[in-house]
């Protein structure tokens, strides 16, 4: 850590006049200082001593500039500068670099200003570093303000300038503009290729993602580290498990399955698609281990049903000496919360606090909520909010609305409701959760009423869906689907598959269409959900013994949970879906969440 120097020491006179052998040599030596802090402090010390004034434009800035690439305190920088008489645009832009890449990037902004007031033209490496600091701060509106000075200072068709652009947009939730920026420049560099394709990852559109990855393929650009990690967060998201491998192949063939950041998001990937084993395995690989990796196979372990692993793993963390996060702890709470160990999460929660001196955060109260509302304490759970000493979000009264949908609670239901409609009050879940809770009491007036003020208030329910992966391509499925070109081979293979359920005893449990229809109408609602079509067209679509991966974006009904597992008992297929909370395995009849979920 660099410490400045008191204000006494490096107000010397400016109208000293050092000769200039020792002022170059005073530069020299700083140039020779780019690993190390202390030789920057012996230089500083020397200069002082000889007289040099740091007001000295060459001096102040190569000072600035070793201070800047040490990583050293903008306190310190900031004193040097402003002790400056004419800093030339190197220096303007070396303040604004250091910043941008310090904790703090928000006076990146002001030095921006000052050097506007002062008549200091940009130059090419103004707006990047400029950028990358309003990036950092998701200050969209001042990045706009510079996207326009840059189109008026003629810098906007600049390739460093776009990039950065690119960047900023993507970073910023912004991913239409950054990728409107990126089809209209005319060097398309990796850096704008990264930047686009990361835009999209971040902001949860895989299937952009994914696009802009193979056009990039297509184009003939090799993809780097930063490339794949991209490629893996979208693949995840989706559960493309054959994109992810043939991504980890590409890594290990040039070398990049060393780099961490990658491993790391290689083990997110195996992970989020079911696949406990292969994760396992990129972890025991890993050159370096790292507490991101520990807590990403400990969260990936309890997603998909191991708590037991999960926490063994924990221990095993701790006995090798590595320091739990408070996202680790989220990991572990998550972990008791979908196995039902509640004593066990209670203990956790207060070791974390006591032992770690991690002070919770909400989403540690969130996943205390979960744990009490599934394992059916809503009272308690409800409890629990009311004495929590932070305020309650829109998240933890949605968690005790579900747990409420789940177990039958009426009245705290409509508690929970009431508070969501003061945060979320247009959140289409809400609406689905208490008409279903309605729908569960036959109370199908209020069901009506509920659906009522939906289409008063234009909300709309968000459809569910189901995504398999097949021949390097992503197919999707909604409830009755008919639009897939496969359409009647796909309804063939599921009349044959109810047949064969209702032969092992398969009684289609109506009591989860939530509708005032007749029973056979139920039953048929019960056939065309989303994830059985999906079974039925990998069913026809592959090899006897293929596992069959599905990515749902809500949670699996108890009609479809037994449906499934006797499914993968009838056809011999190790059955993995994803759903909005957790995976299931389903194997020989029996699935790993052990029907607690």
């Amino acid at each position: 850590m660099l410490h400045p120097l008191p204000s006494s020491t490096l107000a010397i006179s400016v109208q000293q006049n050092p000769k200039p052998y020792i002022l170059k040599k005073c530069i020299a030596l700083l140039l020779s200082c780019a690993s190390s802090n202390h030789k920057l402090r012996q230089v500083h010390a020397f200069a002082i001593r000889r007289g040099i004034p740091l007001s000295s434009p060459d001096m102040g800035r190569y000072l600035i500039f070793t201070l800047v690439s040490l990583s050293g305190p903008m306190s310190y920088a900031q004193t040097i500068f402003n002790g400056i008489q004419t800093p030339n645009i190197f220096t303007w832009n070396t303040m604004i670099r250091g910043y941008a890449e310090s904790e703090n990037p928000g006076p990146a902004i002001g030095v921006h200003t000052q050097m506007c007031v002062n008549s200091v033209a940009p130059d090419t490496h103004t707006y990047p570093f400029l950028l990358k600091a309003i990036a950092k701060l998701m200050a969209v509106r001042e990045g706009e303000k510079v996207h326009s000075i840059a189109v008026r200072n003629g810098l906007e068709s600049l390739v460093f300038v776009q990039n950065a652009l690119v960047h900023f947009y993507g970073a910023c939730g912004q991913a239409e503009s950054a990728h409107y920026l990126f089809e209209g420049m005319s060097e398309k560099n990796l850096v704008a290729w990264n930047s686009v394709i990361n835009g999209y990852a971040v902001n949860s559109r895989p299937n952009e993602t994914l696009t802009l990855y193979r056009k990039m393929e297509l184009e003939g650009v090799q993809p780097d580290g930063f490339t794949l990690v991209s490629l893996l967060t979208a693949s995840a998201e989706l559960g493309a498990l054959a994109l992810g491998r043939r991504a980890h192949l590409y890594m290990v063939k040039v070398g990049l399955d060393r780099n961490l950041h990658a491993a790391n998001s290689l083990l997110d990937l195996y992970a989020k698609c079911g696949n406990i084993k292969e994760a396992r395995q990129v972890f025991d690989e890993l050159e370096e281990e790292s507490v991101v990796s520990w807590t990403s196979l400990i969260v990936g372990l309890a997603v998909n049903g191991f708590g037991k692993m999960a926490l063994e793993l924990f221990k095993e963390m701790e006995r090798r000496g590595f320091v739990s996060t408070e996202i680790t702890f989220v990991g572990v709470l998550y972990a008791c919360s979908h196995c039902g160990m509640v004593d066990e999460g209670f203990a956790y929660f207060e070791r974390m606090q006591k032992e770690f001196g991690i002070k919770p955060k909400i989403e540690h109260y969130g996943c205390m909520v979960d744990l009490l509302g599934r394992a059916g304490l809503v009272k308690r759970a409800y409890e629990y909010i009311k004495n929590m000493p932070l305020e309650p979000n829109a998240v933890i009264w949605r968690t005790l609305l579900g747990a409420c949908s789940i177990h039958g609670h009426l009245e705290l239901g409509e508690v929970a409701r009431s508070k969501l409609m003061e945060l979320e009050p247009t959140h289409s879940g809400d609406f689905v959760l208490l008409s279903n809770l309605y729908a569960s009491e036959r109370r199908w007036s209020d069901v009506h009423t509920v659906r009522k003020t939906m289409l008063q208030e234009g909300v709309k329910k968000v459809p569910g869906h189901s995504l398999v992966e097949l021949g390097n391509c992503v197919h999707e499925f909604i409830m009755g689907d008919r639009t897939h070109p496969q359409t009647e081979a796909i309804y063939a293979k599921l009349a044959e598959m109810t047949n064969l359920l209702r032969i092992e005893g398969y009684v289609p449990h109506t009591s989860n269409v939530l509708a005032d229809i007749e029973e056979e109408e139920k039953e048929t609602a019960l056939s065309y959900h989303s994830e059985k079509i999906a079974i039925a067209f990998v069913l026809i679509n592959t090899p006897p013994g293929t596992p069959i991966r599905i990515v749902k974006n809500l949670r699996v009904c108890a009609d479809c949970h037994v449906a499934i597992k006797l499914i993968s008992k009838i056809y011999d297929r190790e059955i993995v879906v994803r759903d909005r909370s957790r995976f299931h395995h389903f194997s020989n009849g029996t699935c790993s969440c052990r029907d607690y979920w």
